[in-house]
């Protein structure tokens, strides 16, 4: 912890570099340990592209730094100050408001990363925020976060936002965090790791998962969202799934019992 007499200046950037680190080991636990299922159920798919994966990780401890600072920031404010809308007591807010609150967050994430997604695939912006993300055409376990500085600023800055002008308890920000993490994860392996039933159910019409994503950076001009459909459905930039990807989670299903 930060004392609470320490110049507000160095506390920031104290609390900065604490969150950085927090966020850069968040990172390599998480990838680390889809590589590790990937190497293990999927052992031939990411052969040959240890340049690519350098790459990756070298972004995003870059990203981990500007995702870090806004949110140490945030963190510091509601600790010593008070200043944000975190909160800690379970009774502070109807019971119903707590998946609300989840809910909020993730659909202004998603609206957000939807549009800013969108804009940066415009030629005039694609070489100069989103090329780093696409420099692999099939992405990796270790691709969630490997952003220009540029594109990293553009999702560091929302939920620093929210939590200004969101009330939400703690811990389902942590929840918040967990699921953007995870998310991102699984969405970018370069295989289907939720089973198949479940990715073409009416749930999987609405949900993002790596098939979908997939088709993404194979096409480039659809599937723009971060965790749901929504507005690639409204918006007609819907593209469905990767043939690729269902090709392959059909080759590895297993057989039904005769």
């Amino acid at each position: 912890m930060i004392p609470a007499d320490t110049p507000v200046p160095l506390a920031l950037l104290l609390a900065g570099v604490f969150t950085t680190v927090m966020v850069a080991l968040r990172y390599f636990v998480t990838s680390g340990l889809f590589a590790f299922a990937t190497a293990r159920l999927r052992p031939e798919l990411y052969v040959g592209r240890g340049a690519q994966i350098g790459r990756e990780i070298r972004w995003s401890l870059i990203s981990a730094a500007i995702y870090g600072v806004p949110a140490g920031g945030a963190l510091w404010l509601f600790h010593h100050r008070g200043l944000t809308e975190i909160y800690t007591d379970w009774s502070a807010l109807p019971l119903w408001y707590l998946p609300v609150s989840v809910v909020i967050y993730l659909a202004v994430q998603d609206t957000w990363f939807y549009w800013t997604h969108r804009a940066m695939h415009h030629p005039r912006l694609f070489r100069r925020f989103h090329a780093v993300h696409h420099e692999g055409r099939t992405p990796t376990a270790w691709t969630s976060m490997s952003f220009h500085p540029l594109e990293a600023t553009t999702g560091a800055i929302v939920i620093p936002v929210l939590v200004f002008l969101v009330p939400i308890h703690v811990a389902l920000l942590g929840l918040v965090l967990t699921i953007a993490t995870v998310m991102g994860v699984i969405n970018h392996l370069g295989w289907e790791i939720l089973p198949r039933r479940l990715v073409h159910s009416a749930l999987g019409h609405w949900v993002i998962t790596a098939s979908h994503h997939e088709r993404h950076h194979e096409g480039y001009r659809c599937n723009f969202g971060l965790y749901f459909r929504f507005w690639d459905h409204l918006c007609g930039t819907d593209r469905g799934f990767s043939p690729k990807l269902d090709r392959q989670a059909q080759a590895h299903a297993r057989p039904r019992a005769a």
